[in-house]
């Protein structure tokens, strides 16, 4: 996979790049420029960046840096198998809980939410820092919603985070999907205003809350770059115009035909 000029390694994490010394120096270098590329490509073009993290794998492998980069690649791709694989190597080769949720989420994309809610009941879960264990509310919720308990997922997501006036990275997301649980149970008063308390908190755009709030109060957005509306618009000009263009043209030729008339008449 070609690697762009401005790559140099130098711009992952430190603790990844900490992980790499025990690598060859020339070997290091080059999985540290391919994590850099996973990194870069992740979330707009997931495609490229899992074939990125296909190479990093292949060249180091006993990296957990690596493994969980491979793991989130996959997860972005939908292959939750092998995702839940890398994870759980990375988990192995760390002994760290941080990847619990994210694992937890991978069982709910193989279709086992029972599975993701065990999970979310382990002592693994007491030893995430709070982003973690608000990750985890969410994952339990979303696994409550997959089984269709949709009151059961309300629940789960009513916490002192939820609660909180405070802003925090997780909150646009934790309100979102408390917002998203109501409206699914059919209680619209009450989405409407976690919508609008979710746009609050989403200072960079993280969630469609706003599109949602804005659907909710009946606002339709046109695109301006829409070619069917265009051209429609297009089409009702020029008919407008040729129709007009038919009553200049019939008006002139009348009063020609009256001009001559009164000509002959005055001869």
């Amino acid at each position: 996979m070609p690697i762009p000029e401005d790559v140099t390694g130098e711009e992952i994490d430190k603790d990844v790049r900490q992980e790499l010394q025990s690598l060859p120096k020339t070997l290091a270098e080059d999985v540290a420029k391919n994590l850099v590329m996973v990194a870069r490509l992740i979330d707009e073009e997931p495609e490229r960046a899992y074939a990125y993290s296909k190479v990093a794998l292949r060249l180091a492998s006993r990296v957990a840096a690596v493994r969980e980069a491979g793991g989130f690649a996959a997860y972005a791709n939908q292959k939750y198998a092998e995702a839940l694989a890398e994870f759980r190597a990375a988990r192995r080769m760390t002994g760290s809980v941080e990847l619990w949720p994210v694992m937890a989420d991978c069982e709910r994309g193989l279709g086992r939410p029972e599975k993701a809610l065990d999970m979310a009941g382990t002592p693994e879960v007491h030893k995430l820092d709070k982003a973690g264990q608000v990750e985890m509310r969410l994952v339990a919720a979303g696994a409550r919603r997959d089984m269709g308990q949709l009151e059961a997922a309300i629940v789960t997501l009513q916490s002192p985070e939820l609660a909180s006036h405070s802003v925090q990275p997780w909150t646009a997301r934790l309100r979102y999907a408390y917002a998203d649980a109501l409206l699914a149970a059919g209680r619209e008063g009450e989405a409407r205003e976690w919508f609008a308390k979710a746009v609050e908190a989403d200072k960079d755009g993280s969630t469609d809350a706003s599109d949602r709030l804005a659907e909710l109060d009946g606002v339709e957005f046109v695109d301006a770059f829409d070619e069917t509306v265009a051209e429609d618009d297009s089409e009702s000009v020029a008919e407008v115009v040729e129709d007009a263009g038919d009553d200049t043209v019939d008006g002139a030729d009348t009063d020609v035909a009256e001009d001559g008339r009164k000509d002959v008449d005055d001869d």
